[in-house]
């Protein structure tokens, strides 16, 4: 029997071994994944044995929620957007992050640590023009609203989220005080009357794609974008820039998914994935700018300047407050699609 006993459990030691020599990581696949696999994957396997098995998703919260309540949680660490951190904390659906194992909270740019989620990347969305056509663009972000020194249709996003906040901040509104100001009617009637002054010559984009197309088509002057898309464009050989001038800032979070087999490791991970010279080392595949201040001493000139926290970039922004779109979303979205079709 003892000879059974011993023989049977060596399958499990075998198991057992394995899957302490694999992590399980999720993310949004695509050329971010791609990034991540480089800068953060392969080189955490490299140093620690561990090897990274990649999942993929669309950022669906209810993916992650019906693998919890299945009561087998295979995933160890998710990558999630803002608005998933938000949703998920409340919910009790992500484990809460020990900051003294990470690193100090005050190296995370403001907005991107969260008791749940550490902040990993940062991306922007700006102004953009196609510099071959408009050698002499906009400057700052009152330029998108000044339509007699620069006449031409805009693009913009077809969402109130970032064409309120533009607007206050093209009305002067100084971007501490953008969020203190669309808590109140008065300011909400203050950025939609902004955005009547050119109503007229928005062109709308819904999908990421279409911004820096209606830029290479003439059909607009210069339009928001996100900052990936016009860095991906220029890739392909145009000339489009990027308007830094109160940029607003999104980011990204990793987090821990309750019910992971082992929240230490999957800590363990996260700390080694947001080393500054690990997360520097992201930029070199992907203009996302990395979301601790001590990260810049590492990135190289020539991919610093495309990044949306490089310090010369970095000059006046304002990050997207989630949790403001959380709580008010609704209701502003309604008066959007109101005022849409007036």
């Amino acid at each position: 029997m003892l000879a059974l006993s011993l023989v049977a459990s060596v399958p499990f030691v075998a198991t057992s071994a394995m899957a302490q020599d694999k992590l399980s990581v999720m993310s949004f696949g695509g050329a971010y994944q791609e990034a991540q696999r480089k800068a953060v994957f392969e080189t955490y396997a490299a140093s620690t044995g561990i090897k990274i098995d990649e999942q993929e998703y669309g950022g669906e919260i209810a993916k992650i929620k019906a693998m919890i309540e299945s009561g087998n949680t295979t995933v160890d660490v998710v990558d999630v957007d803002a608005p998933t951190l938000l949703q998920g904390c409340d919910e009790g659906i992500f484990e809460k992050i020990d900051w003294s194992a990470i690193g100090p909270k005050d190296d995370w740019i403001d907005g991107t640590t969260s008791e749940c989620g550490v902040g990993t990347i940062v991306y922007a969305t700006t102004l953009a023009y196609d510099g071959a056509k408009l050698p002499n663009g906009p400057s700052t972000i009152k330029d998108l609203f000044d339509t007699k020194k620069f006449p031409g249709k805009r693009g913009l996003w077809k969402n109130p989220a970032t064409n309120l906040e533009f607007a206050l901040l093209a009305d002067s509104v100084p971007a501490d005080k953008v969020y203190e100001t669309l808590s109140t009617p008065e300011g909400v009637d203050r950025a939609f009357a902004k955005l009547d002054t050119i109503k007229d010559s928005i062109v709308w984009w819904e999908a990421g794609a279409q911004a820096p197309q209606l830029l290479a088509s003439g059909e607009v002057v210069m339009t928001t974008a996100w900052n990936g898309r016009i860095y991906n464009a220029n890739k392909e050989g145009k000339d489009f820039r990027l308007v830094w001038d109160n940029q607003i800032l999104d980011s990204n979070y990793w987090v821990i998914p309750k019910g992971a087999k082992s929240p230490d490791r999957s800590l363990a991970f996260i700390k080694y994935a947001v080393e500054p010279k690990v997360l520097a080392g992201i930029t070199k595949y992907i203009p996302y700018g990395p979301v601790r201040k001590s990260s810049a001493e590492f990135v190289a000139p020539e991919d610093a300047k495309n990044l949306p926290t490089s310090p010369q970039n970095l000059t006046v922004s304002l990050t997207l407050d989630n949790a403001f779109w959380a709580d008010n979303g609704d209701e502003i979205r309604k008066r959007f699609t109101t005022w849409l079709a007036q």
